[in-house]
């Protein structure tokens, strides 16, 4: 898939995965519009990425957590004056702990950000790109979609969810000239652990450009779905071979706090 000239929105674009792609494609001569909460961030990626690829890159600061956010997001775009031809939903964060100790204001917006910004913003912007015969949704998923997480049972649900929704947009998108694909990274080291706790990380942390590599190349290949890494391949096998039951309790011992010492 050729980025030249083209132009590709990021949300949580200021650091980790988010920032990766917004590295990797500028060097491929695409042109940005990053977003996330943090202006400050941006600013530096956007001076960045400018002086070292010669590309546009626009920034637009926005909690894409609450109610409304795609479609001011839209709105903004429109403001730009810029059709975006490659959407990489990467915004996300996850919390760790039981739902019934859990901050029900915070779960929501779990949902929220993971979920409904995710759908509504690929509603918005995907039309553009039928019109125009190509364009590319990169939905970021993640290896906990693939069975029932305790201790993370919004997470894990919410990356369900963009799997489910992933993989039936590619075929709806079939013959159309745009692809949709659904990279589900396992841990990797991105500030995603300040959030979402270091009890959450499974596994050894992949780098953000690894994800990033293996997002492009599936994309290239048309696929509809990448699991990144060939550990993390070979650990969402499991629930094809074990009970819903047997897969959730593997899954509550991963995740089990360590007794305190």
């Amino acid at each position: 898939m050729d980025f030249t000239s083209r132009t590709t929105l990021i949300t949580g674009a200021s650091t980790g995965i988010g920032a990766a792609f917004a590295r990797e494609l500028a060097a491929r001569g695409s042109n940005l519009v990053v977003v996330a909460r943090s202006e400050d961030r941006l600013r530096v990626l956007q001076q960045e990425l400018a002086k070292a690829h010669e590309v546009t890159v626009h920034v637009v600061p926005l909690d894409l957590a609450r109610p409304g956010a795609a479609a001011e997001l839209q709105r903004r775009v429109g403001e730009l004056g810029v059709s975006v031809d490659v959407l990489i939903n990467n915004a996300g964060f996850a919390t760790f702990g039981a739902v019934a100790e859990s901050d029900p204001t915070r779960m929501a917006e779990e949902v929220h950000l993971n979920c409904l910004t995710l759908t509504d913003l690929t509603a918005r912007l995907l039309p553009g790109m039928v019109e125009r015969g190509r364009g590319a949704v990169v939905n970021v998923a993640s290896t906990a979609a693939f069975q029932p997480i305790p201790r993370m049972a919004v997470y894990g649900a919410t990356k369900a969810y963009v799997l489910s929704f992933t993989e039936a947009l590619a075929n709806e998108l079939r013959g159309s000239g745009v692809r949709a694909l659904a990279i589900c990274p396992g841990a990797t080291d991105t500030p995603f652990f300040e959030v979402a706790g270091e009890q959450a990380a499974v596994g050894v942390r992949r780098r953000p450009e690894q994800v990033v590599a293996t997002t492009l190349a599936a994309l290239q290949k048309g696929r509809p779905t990448v699991v990144d890494g060939f550990l993390n391949r070979l650990g969402t096998l499991a629930p094809r071979l074990l009970s819903r039951r047997a897969t959730v309790a593997v899954a509550e011992r991963v995740t089990r706090p360590s007794p305190a010492v």
